[in-house]
């Protein structure tokens, strides 16, 4: 058991800290007064990159934007995000686009042709400045696998208005894309329940 004397200086130690930390963050806060759109990328094979997504369209949504959701491989089942933003049809758009996971669909071409048709949907979104954020849920997995051209994908992301965000998701994003992003996440696996043989359990996975 720490006693009152070593309990007074651990606290006045912390505080000391803290009151540095705060001097450094503080600092950092007012240096950074820049107000512009940003691309966030999720990426890693983690558990977690679309959960985020949806995260920032939510709050979004809380701060009165416009909202738009285009989920690329993704389609075949209903997931509980589908389900919850289809309720809010006035802020948000969502779109499932992809015809399930590319093990499932086995068709390259026909990945292709889904991929291309999201994309255009994109496209118009990124070209609307009354939406202020815009999730590309596993576009990562269709650049991956050359279903769009990175480039092209890249130059619509670099012409979309000013103040729009970009959420981009999915295992494998390019490095092209890695390199224009302002932030970047690599989410690392540490343990998931399918490993133990848990199925993938409703609210939690989908």
């Amino acid at each position: 058991m720490i006693d009152d004397t070593a309990n007074s200086e651990l606290n006045e130690r912390h505080r000391v800290r803290m009151e540095r930390k705060k001097a450094i963050i503080d600092q950092k806060i007012a240096e950074a007064q820049k107000e512009i759109g940003i691309i966030i990328v999720n990426t890693g094979n983690g558990k977690g990159k679309s959960s985020s997504g949806f995260g920032m369209v939510v709050r979004a949504m809380g701060h009165g934007m416009k909202v738009a959701v285009v989920q690329f491989i993704k389609g075949a089942m209903s997931t509980g995000e589908e389900k919850f933003l289809r309720r809010f049809p006035d802020e948000v758009s969502f779109h499932a686009m992809g015809e399930g996971y590319t093990w499932d669909t086995q068709n390259r071409e026909r990945d292709i042709e889904k991929a291309e048709e999201a994309w255009a949907l994109a496209k118009g979104f990124l070209s609307d400045p009354t939406i202020g954020l815009v999730l590309f849920d596993e576009l990562n997995i269709a650049l991956k696998y050359k279903y769009l051209d990175v480039h092209a994908v890249i130059a619509d992301l670099l012409d979309r208005p000013d103040m729009q965000h970009v959420v981009i998701t999915g295992r494998g994003a390019p490095d092209e894309l890695i390199a224009i992003a302002d932030t970047v996440t690599d989410m690392t696996v540490v343990k998931h329940a399918f490993k133990a043989g848990i199925a993938a359990q409703a609210g939690t996975e989908f």
